[in-house]
């Protein structure tokens, strides 16, 4: 069942059940009224009768009957009887309509007047006193008219309940139709995204309904979705280059190697060549396999609480030791005795990775080899500075500084395969930071990593 069906029915049952209650109350109202208003009237033909007849001023039973014979009397299938203290009938009309127990008469005698009710007719039961005897006046009738306009009402409401049900049904669905028009043009729109237009966006109309805040969150969505996208097309064809260099290269020597006349020297440069590229593939190769493993998101990494400063001074120690040329100056704060918070939730290795990356980094493109890092606890977050004094950085190279495979024009004489800054930026993102990036002739090249600490 589809929504609009969903919608106009649950809305036509709401309206009709409001208006079924209502024309039922109307019903029985008048229901009450007529009933309250018939009673009134028996009774007080009753009195009338008995004051005709056993009153001050009197009238024979004969002309009494006379005229209730001749219908005189205003209502339909009138009967009067009345009985004296000893419970004999003391007049009748003579219709024999009702018939009266003397347990009924008792009852009317202790309440006064008594109200029921047998079939269609409406009995009442009074007493009426006189100078000399009490006697107890019943009195009966058929409200023939009061029915028939009873019955005429229920005709009326019901028809009118059922053409309003009607008119609510068609109007419902009318409304709910409109009220969906943005959503099945939302959905007309998303079908008509497609992996080749993935530019394409729906329109958020008034910014301010619910339906204009879906189609904000799922264009920005698309803008991830489009992003991953330009990405990965970057990333293949970038990678596709970069793994067919070296692939090209070692063909390339070992053709040369195949046609060497036997001189061991040759064959061992070129084994050293060879050696070389396909070091340099295994690390293109474990760079690339990192990325994708840091690209599966938050839900694939361990976390655990780690000392960033600790791992600071290890990483590099690591890395002197496998470039003894290389300097690495670490400033820490200046007041000692001020406890620090260095302590972050994250993944070790993969800080490791990120600090490793950044230092190496730095070393590598500096003239001297030499990376200044200084670090710092802020209000809830720590913060590193490498600063390195390299060639900077273009302008227009910065905002691409930290795609896959995108390396600057000031690289251009350093081997590498622009997989490690990517690869930091993804990790510092996947901690919850931000790594950010200056480069001028005055201040050299300073990346900036800023992670948040356990609260």
């Amino acid at each position: 069942m589809t929504i609009r069906t969903r919608l106009t029915l649950l809305f036509t049952l709401l309206v009709s059940s409001l208006l079924a209650g209502f024309c039922i109350i109307i019903y029985l109202t008048a229901e009450q009224y007529r009933e309250s208003e018939y009673y009134e009237r028996i009774r007080q033909e009753a009195l009338t009768s008995a004051e005709l007849l056993f009153g001050k001023e009197t009238i024979s039973p004969q002309l009494f009957k006379l005229l209730d014979k001749n219908e005189m009397t205003v209502l339909n299938q009138e009967e009067i009887i009345i009985y004296n203290n000893q419970n004999k009938i003391a007049y009748e009309s003579g219709t024999d309509y009702l018939d009266v127990t003397p347990e009924t008469l008792r009852r009317i005698r202790l309440q006064k007047e008594l109200r029921w009710r047998v079939g269609d007719r409406e009995i009442v039961g009074v007493v009426f006193t006189d100078r000399f005897n009490h006697f107890v006046v019943v009195a009966s009738a058929v409200d023939k008219y009061g029915f028939q306009k009873q019955r005429d009402l229920a005709l009326i409401l019901s028809a009118g309940w059922l053409m309003a049900t009607l008119i609510v049904l068609l109007a419902g669905r009318l409304f709910a139709a409109r009220a969906l028009a943005p959503i099945n043009r939302v959905v007309g729109r998303v079908d008509a995204i497609t992996a080749t237009n993935l530019d394409l966006r729906l329109d958020e109309g008034n910014g301010q309904d619910e339906i204009a805040q879906l189609s904000h969150r799922f264009n920005r969505m698309l803008d991830r979705i489009e992003e991953a996208f330009q990405g990965q097309r970057a990333f293949v064809a970038n990678a596709s280059h970069e793994l067919r260099t070296p692939l090209t290269a070692i063909t390339g020597q070992i053709q040369v190697a195949l046609l060497a006349d036997d001189d061991p020297q040759e064959l061992r440069e070129v084994m050293h060549s060879i050696l070389d590229d396909v070091r340099g593939l295994t690390q293109l190769t474990n760079g690339l396999l990192s990325l994708a493993d840091v690209s599966m998101g938050e839900s694939s990494v361990n976390t655990a609480p780690v000392s960033v400063d600790d791992l600071l001074w290890q990483t590099r120690s690591d890395l002197l030791k496998a470039h003894p040329d290389y300097t690495v100056r670490v400033a820490m704060p200046e007041n000692e005795g001020v406890p620090h918070d260095f302590i972050i939730l994250g993944n070790d290795a993969l800080l490791r990775i990120a600090l490793i990356n950044l230092l190496e980094n730095a070393c590598k493109f500096s003239p001297d080899h030499t990376v200044r890092v200084q670090i710092n606890a802020l209000s809830n977050v720590v913060h590193f500075a490498f600063q390195n004094n390299g060639p900077p950085i273009s302008p227009d190279e910065l905002p691409l500084i930290f795609k896959p495979l995108r390396r600057g024009s000031n690289a251009q004489q350093v081997r590498g395969y622009g997989i490690g800054l990517s690869l930091t930026d993804r990790i510092v993102r996947l901690h919850k930071g931000q790594l950010s990036v200056e480069s001028s002739h005055q201040n050299g090249t300073t990346f900036t990593m800023v992670l948040p600490t356990i609260r």
